[in-house]
């Protein structure tokens, strides 16, 4: 039966994810793959959760294992509270964080309740494909920029078509994919935009806490809680298996978050929850974090290296401060589409630019993750990628 003409229009408007389509293809074991955006495995605090685990099952086993509110768990949001006064000085009340499942559940949610067919999101070029996919999915308009200065520019002239934004969607600290972080007066500037148009900014800070050089820098949430919803997940810190991550944002919108999550899956469970609370108010997860960005550190500086070392001329990449991931470019008349089959065939794989550009640019660009791979893998990897690039070349010589 062909069921196409019983979608709805919502339906009709989602788009496959590149990524796990890629994926499916870089799954094979003889493949190096820097295309997913996975947390090390060894910064995973296994033996620690061991014994959480078995202590939530003895002292609060049926609560853990019942439903729970769908605002989340209150020892979770009062640890989440915490740890935003100790990272940034913020004062979040409790009653404005929402637990969600993942914060691409978060992405769905607000786009849910804010966006109607046809209305436009301001946006980053690149930008998060899942983000993407969530505004698309509601038949939003992902409006991108390249920079961010000529964001007054843009909602003016949005704005003077009858087309004012929804909101801004940013991801400040080592943006997924280009590893980039936003300025000071970047943050500030683009709080003065969605004051001056009355807009609100979805705050995205998946990475914030995985810096590991440079100086921390102030949320926008933190210059104008009034207009700011910011995101967080404990998927890339803590373990993204749990499927955790919140949103902080005033009462009056968090109400119908609340009401869009009661129909999308009552609440998150609350046995993750109550595992991550007790993690967290052991100290334990402070001293893991730190690991973590050890080991990131020294593996985005070993990719960074053998780029310097392999990668053939008119090859450009960022070096982020943070994060899991970088933004390699070739000269712009290449195609890293193209460029992928011929990576395949040597074994090594990536995500191509394009999917994180909503006008269907950024063909010349890739992105890489640092975090999952081992030493060796990564070395070999980039080996395997310079290798194609030439190849791709001596096609077009």
């Amino acid at each position: 039966m062909d069921i196409t003409p019983l979608l709805s229009q919502n339906a009709l408007s989602m788009r496959r994810s590149q990524i796990r389509d890629l994926l499916s293809v870089a799954t094979r074991p003889e493949i190096i793959s820097f295309a997913g955006g996975f947390p090390n495995p060894a910064t995973f605090p296994l033996e620690e959760l061991k014994d959480i685990m078995k202590e939530v099952l003895e002292t609060e086993g049926y609560a853990a294992l019942q439903y729970g509110s769908t605002e989340g768990v209150v020892a979770l949001r009062k640890e989440i509270s915490k740890l935003y006064k100790r990272e940034e000085g913020l004062d979040v009340p409790i009653e404005n964080i929402l637990i969600t499942t993942a914060s691409q559940q978060a992405l769905d949610l607000i786009s849910r309740i804010f966006i109607n067919p046809g209305d436009v999101v301001v946006c980053g070029l690149p930008s998060y494909l899942g983000a993407l996919q969530a505004f698309w999915s509601y038949q939003g308009n992902p409006y991108g920029l390249r920079h961010n200065r000529g964001l007054d520019e843009a909602c003016n002239v949005l704005c003077a078509t009858g087309k004012k934004p929804k909101f801004l969607y940013s991801i400040p600290d080592f943006q997924n994919p280009s590893g980039e972080t936003m300025t000071l007066e970047e943050r500030e500037y683009a709080v003065g935009v969605a004051q001056k148009y009355d807009l609100l900014i979805v705050e995205d800070t998946p990475y914030k806490n995985i810096r590991f050089s440079g100086e921390s820098l102030p949320s926008m949430y933190s210059m104008d809680p009034s207009r700011v919803i910011m995101l967080g997940t404990f998927s890339k810190t803590f373990v993204p298996g749990f499927r955790l991550g919140w949103i902080v944002a005033q009462p009056n919108i968090l109400d119908r978050l609340i009401v869009a999550k009661q129909s999308a899956d009552l609440c998150t469970p609350a046995f993750s929850q109550m595992v991550a609370a007790k993690y967290l108010a052991s100290g334990a997860y402070d001293e893991n974090l730190k690991k973590t960005c050890a080991l990131y550190k020294r593996k985005k500086e070993l990719m960074v290296k053998s780029f310097e070392e392999f990668m053939p001329e008119g090859v450009k990449w960022t070096n982020p401060d943070g994060g899991l991931f970088l933004f390699l470019k070739l000269p712009v008349q290449y195609d890293t589409r193209e460029l992928f089959d011929i990576a395949i065939k040597e074994n090594v794989a990536f995500v191509t630019g394009e999917a994180f550009h909503c006008d269907g640019g950024g063909k010349h660009t890739m992105r890489l993750n640092f975090s999952f791979a081992s030493d060796e893998k990564i070395v070999e990897g980039v080996k395997r990628l310079a290798n194609a690039i030439r190849q791709l070349y001596a096609k077009h010589a």
